[in-house]
């Protein structure tokens, strides 16, 4: 009787046949040399496996290298492992906690008695380079699970611990064994360290134990990691970019906001940040304008009955600042504007004729935030959103998204955003509303995408609670991405709060609900653009539109006289009359991110001229007075105009 084989299907069509059980190294083994070289997993039947795991029976293999995305996740992962055996090293007494992969990189959470210093990184980023030249093998073991416990109890790793008592259905567990040091994890990793040179340790940070602030603190160690030197390198620098971009320190630089601790999460607009801050919402409600949108003011502060009817008391609860009244009321600051909203348009008789009814608010909302996880402009605990609500009926529905859609897009080029991508997040495990509804809102949302000839990503389960929802994704000047403006459709919120529009027939119908928000928070977005331009920001935007720099002492006179025709002209305008050399103050102007500069002396005053200069060193030439006015105005013009 012959033996069955083994068929292994490879991605080019091939089949591998193999008279008895195989390991993934093997196949790539039996493919190449070089192949088995640069294996660092395998996947198997679309689920990615250690190169050690054996294939008993007929499946689909791909070999994974380092420069596949997996790969870079797996090598990633690997060099998280490599921090616990390092820092077991150097510190016998640290109790490991866990060590996943983040974007572009990983951490571990680490206990220990002390706070780890900078010296600390060093000498553990050393410890992991020495460890990696050893080309030591990693080794998988599947064991029981008492023996897992066994094996963590007499390490004394309580974290671990606790890890295993929250799969109280699990038998058995995948231990990594980095020589002496072990690790627990589903894996795959990679099976020598020769695959992890290119990483990099970033910095430490505070986290909590299973992110609670009730809980323990513990220390995090972040790194970064690469299949080859160039892309290590290529990253780095654009963290190096990125740190010079940080509009916290541009912020301070340029005086436009600061943060507190007496307020923590809320930002102190300066008056410059709050021009910049003006100058976003000015532009923004002139597009809303445009397409047929009414703007309206609600309350911040609103009953917990109205939040427990919007599903939010129920799903957002932690999220939420509240407060009771003397009456014994419990009143929440709104955390979103969408309930407000529903109020808005409860109030009087709707008819079809009115629909649709096209709302917007540029709403001040709530929400906490862990301490930890506070950044800036990018992550606060109070801010302003662009939110608009549009009420509709179900056949206008596809209709307004188009035009929702169109107009998010628009509003991003007029910021040099073209690099836009879109999410279709679906419906969460966590939901409110029946599977027909979800299926109609979706579907009108993949539509208007198909009409729009848009390329997207379908993001499964990550829609809110009460209906999908488009993520629009900007990609920056230096590539990196940020999640900005949504769009969602929504008819289960209407029928919670029993909304309806009498038709044409005279009956009572529900309307559907498009939540939307462009620049999503205002603060967040401002961050954003301070960073995507570096501080120079475009002239409409920039506080500081024109500095007008006087020569010397003869030609004051004249610099104020120019300068009130700039602001007569409505151009924000500075003026510089110090002693210093007119070169200092070239520089100084290019500094604070002036984007033009009028610059004035004894020949300028005699012939009423000036003379222009941009930021990045173009002169504009001499002009008269009224030609360097119209001049300054063209360039200063919003993109709108």
């Amino acid at each position: 009787m012959n033996k069955q084989l083994i068929n292994i299907s490879l991605p080019d069509g091939s089949v591998r046949r193999f008279e008895k059980p195989v390991t993934i190294l093997q196949v790539a083994e039996s493919i190449g040399s070089g192949l088995a070289k640069n294996a660092v997993a395998g996947e198997v039947n679309d689920q990615l496996r250690d190169v050690c795991d054996v294939i008993s029976s007929d499946a689909a293999l791909r070999i994974i290298t380092p420069n596949d995305e997996q790969g870079q996740t797996i090598i990633r992962h690997s060099c998280a492992h490599l921090v616990g055996h390092a820092v077991k090293q150097l510190f016998p007494d640290a109790k490991m906690v866990i060590g996943p992969v983040i974007e572009n990189g990983f951490y571990y959470d680490i206990a220990y008695k002390r706070p780890f210093t900078a010296d600390d990184l060093a000498s553990i980023e050393e410890r992991m380079k020495a460890l990696i030249k050893t080309n030591y093998q990693v080794v998988k073991r599947i064991q029981p699970r008492d023996e897992v416990v066994s094996v963590f109890k007499s390490r004394e790793e309580d974290y671990k611990l606790k890890l295993i008592d929250d799969m109280p259905g699990v038998e058995s567990m995948g231990l990594y064994y980095h020589e002496e040091y072990v690790d627990m994890c589903r894996g795959p990793h990679v099976p020598n360290t020769r695959f992890l040179p290119h990483f990099k340790l970033l910095k430490i940070s505070g986290a909590y134990w299973r992110g609670d602030s009730n809980n323990e603190q513990l220390q995090r160690i972040y790194g970064t990691a690469w299949p080859n030197k160039k892309d290590l390198k290529a990253h780095l620098n654009l963290l190096a970019e990125a740190e010079k971009r940080d509009h916290r320190r541009l912020g301070k630089e340029l005086d436009l906001f600061h943060f507190s601790d007496e307020a923590p999460g809320s930002v102190f607009w300066h008056a410059k940040g709050w021009i910049l801050f003006q100058q976003l919402i000015d532009y923004m409600r002139r597009q809303q304008q445009k397409e047929g949108y009414d703007e309206v003011n609600t309350p911040d502060l609103m009953d917990r009955s109205l939040w427990e009817t919007s599903g939010h008391w129920q799903n957002y609860r932690d999220h939420m600042y509240t407060t009771q009244t003397p009456d014994q009321r419990t009143l929440a600051l709104k955390p979103m504007s969408c309930p407000g909203s529903v109020l808005m348009y409860r109030y009087g008789l709707k008819s079809y004729r009115d629909l649709p009814i096209r709302m917007a608010e540029f709403g001040k909302v709530h929400r906490y935030e862990p301490s930890g996880s506070l950044h800036g402009l990018l992550r606060v605990r109070h801010f302003t959103q662009d939110d608009a609500h549009i009420y509709c009926t179900l056949e206008q529905m596809q209709e307004e998204c188009i035009r929702v859609i169109e107009l998010v897009l628009a509003i991003y080029r007029d910021f040099g955003f073209e690099n836009v991508h879109i999410k279709l997040s679906t419906r969460p495990d966590n939901r409110i509303g029946s599977d027909e509804t979800w299926d109609v809102l979706e579907s009108a949302l993949l539509s208007s995408l198909k009409n729009l000839d848009l390329p997207y990503q379908i993001s499964e389960g990550e829609g809110a609670f009460y209906g999908p929802k488009l993520e629009f994704t900007l990609r920056d000047s230096i590539g990196r991405d940020w999640q900005c403006g949504t769009l969602q459709v929504d008819m289960n919120l209407p029928e919670r709060f029993n909304l309806n529009y009498v038709d044409v027939q005279g009956q009572k119908q529900v309307p559907v609900m498009l939540h939307r928000a462009l620049f999503g928070s205002l603060e967040r977005f401002t961050g954003i653009l301070i960073e995507h331009f570096a501080g120079k920001l475009p002239a409409w935007l920039s506080p500081t539109q024109v500095s007008v720099l006087a020569i010397s002492e003869k030609s004051h006179q004249y610099a104020n006289e120019v300068c009130k025709v700039f602001i007569r002209a409505g151009l924000r305008t500075e003026i510089d009359c110090g002693r210093e050399k007119i070169g200092h103050k070239i520089r100084q102007h290019t500094l604070r991110k002036t984007p033009l500069m009028a610059i004035v002396g004894a020949n300028e005053a005699k012939n009423f001229t000036v003379n222009l200069r941009h930021i990045s060193g173009e002169s504009l030439g001499e002009l008269s007075l009224v030609e360097a006015t119209d001049c300054l105005l063209q360039r200063t013009m919003n993109p709108d105009h």
